[in-house]
């Protein structure tokens, strides 16, 4: 009996050496670390090109690209002009709309990136998009636009070259490339192994096989991947028994919500996977950075199902994994580098700042004096929701980049000062407009006829939907000796929990005022479930001026943004 149980010990244990890489190249997640949901990810020759979720952000869908799944060049974006979706952002009314997930595809040269436009009048716009060059933002088609009834498009061309899209259900229906039809009735094809919300399928064909890759469980704790197969694209699907194939449910992993994914090959043949999860831990309360994009290898034998690697924050991968380099195309940022922007006249706006929502003509430009920013007269929060004029549904004065870094140092210096009463320029930390901390220069009118208007540091904070108290605003007076010059104001990161904000005066780090403190706690989650901290500069009137114009004056003025990244936590008690 001993030597019966010592070989099915041995057999067992030579199974799972098997299923895991024998040697290793390590490599750290997230692997596009800040926000970055719901990835799907193709490989064309050596280069690998992934598309995350950007909901109401413009511009949106950001193609990513690597050559070694290490260093990923932000190189363009699918949705990057309001002609393609005309007038769809402005009448978009919730913070957690828009852009759902999208699945990219190569078919005969092409790339295509399908997706859901979800929160107008008249339910969903599916949109699918194409190019042959996706280093080029202006080489993305305008959409051809279909109206499926769910949400999570895949996009899957079986042997006869028909195309066919799975979505939440799982459904699967077939597409028109040229006109948008879809056929009807939608075909069920498998529900899932009872975890909510089964969605964001992705179909492949291999051995004969025809895989559905789900996630199911919903977005928070229970999130999971499972698998089913079939010899038939429309079923009936077979579950595998080891379902869920990954997930971070019931354990105390820094990891967690893990799901939502898309599998891929490198050129050795060797099998990879990316997917989302949230740097949380198990307690699931501090989380800012809300859902990332995380890497990990897979084991797929022929014949049988993919043994996915768990989820951590230091990896290993195949010992074929591509040797590092940067030497990819494009004109945009990595992603973990720092900004170093001075915005000088006759540069661009850098590729991977954005909006919340497509921004009003003209709010935003360079010139010789930097980067002008027209106050809106929404500021972050919008007063009140019920008015279009005010809520920022046209557009918010706003524009930031996402918090890639546990540990960060983000400036800017405000050349400018208010001069309007309640007139309004600074920085913030922004979640949604409900969730945000704000350190500004504002000028207050004065309390009596007999006062001075008052131009102070104001730092306040809209959190909503988090179980712990709202900080009171502080307002300090803007040391006279500055109010002629330009003002730093800074936002940094001394641990994962703490948020400070301060002032100084440019190249005098020992005049800092530190104005404010708040806690990660208040952007994580509350209102923006799905989304993930931005940091950046805003000019407001702060409702003065009558429709969605504030009264005449000048824009704020913005030079020198720099974004520093100073530590990425990848467990509970880990820093690299």
């Amino acid at each position: 009996m001993m030597k019966l149980l010592l070989t099915l010990l041995s057999l067992a244990l030579g199974i799972m050496a098997q299923s895991y890489p024998t040697t290793s190249t390590t490599f750290y997640n997230p692997a596009l670390p800040g926000w970055h949901s719901d990835p799907s990810c193709i490989r064309r020759d050596d280069t690998f090109f992934c598309v995350t979720s950007t909901f109401i952000a413009f511009p949106g869908l950001p193609v990513y690209a690597s050559k070694d799944l290490r260093n990923w060049r932000l190189i363009s974006h699918v949705w990057n002009r309001e002609s393609q979706l005309p007038g769809v952002s402005w009448n978009t009314t919730e913070q957690q709309q828009g852009m759902y997930a999208a699945t990219i595809r190569e078919h005969k040269g092409e790339i295509y990136v399908v997706c859901e436009y979800l929160g107008v009048p008249g339910g969903i716009i599916g949109v699918l998009f194409k190019t042959k060059d996706p280093f080029n933002d202006a080489a993305w088609s305008d959409p051809v636009i279909f109206h499926p009834k769910k949400i999570d498009p895949d996009l899957f061309w079986d042997d006869d070259d028909t195309l066919y899209v799975a979505t939440q259900g799982i459904i699967v229906q077939k597409l028109n490339t040229e006109t948008g039809e879809l056929s009807q009735p939608p075909i069920s094809l498998w529900n899932g192994t009872g975890g909510v919300w089964p969605e964001g399928p992705h179909i492949y064909k291999k051995d004969g096989y025809y895989y559905l890759l789900i996630a199911e469980g919903g977005t928070a704790g229970d999130h999971s991947i499972t698998m089913a197969r079939s010899r038939n694209l429309t079923g009936p699907y077979e579950p595998y028994a080891g379902n869920p194939v990954l997930t971070a449910r019931g354990t105390q992993r820094y990891f967690q919500t893990v799901g939502h994914g898309d599998l891929f090959t490198d050129k050795a043949g060797n099998w990879w996977g990316m997917c989302l999860a949230t740097r949380s831990g198990p307690a699931y309360e501090i989380y800012p950075m809300g859902r990332e994009a995380v890497l990990f290898p897979v084991t797929w034998k022929e014949g049988g199902w993919p043994v996915m690697q768990t989820i951590e924050g230091r990896m290993s991968g195949w010992p074929s994994m591509p040797v590092p380099t940067r030497h990819v195309p494009g004109d945009g940022p990595f992603v973990a580098d720092p900004d170093v922007y001075d915005f000088k006249a006759g540069s661009s706006i850098p590729k991977n700042l954005i909006y919340w929502r497509v921004p009003r003509k003209g709010s935003f430009k360079i010139t010789k004096k930097g980067l002008e920013i027209a106050p809106s007269r929404a500021n972050l929060t919008g007063t009140p929701f019920d008015n279009v004029e005010t809520s920022g549904q046209r557009g918010l004065s706003f524009i930031a980049r996402r918090q890639t870094d546990t540990l960060f140092t983000y400036s800017v210096d405000l050349v400018s000062k208010p001069k309007q009463p309640n007139e309004e320029a600074g920085v913030s930390v922004f979640l949604t407009q409900v969730n945000h901390l704000d350190l500004g220069i504002v000028q207050l009118p004065p309390t009596n006829p007999s006062k001075e208007p008052q131009l102070v540091f104001r730092f306040r904070v809209e959190s909503h939907n988090v179980p712990i108290a709202v900080p009171k605003p502080q307002i300090v007076p803007v040391p006279a000796a500055w109010k002629h010059s330009p003002v730093r104001l800074q936002i940094s990161t001394s641990n994962n929990v703490t948020y400070e904000f301060s002032a100084m005066q440019p190249g005098h780090p020992e005049s800092a005022i530190k104005i404010g403190t708040a806690s990660a706690q208040l952007v994580s989650g509350g209102n923006g479930t799905f989304v993930g901290s931005l940091v950046g500069a805003y000019a407001t009137c702060n409702g003065a001026g009558k429709g969605v114009d504030c009264p005449k004056g000048e824009p704020a003025i913005f030079r020198r943004w720099r974004y520093t990244g100073k530590g990425q936590q990848i467990s509970a008690n880990e820093v690299v």
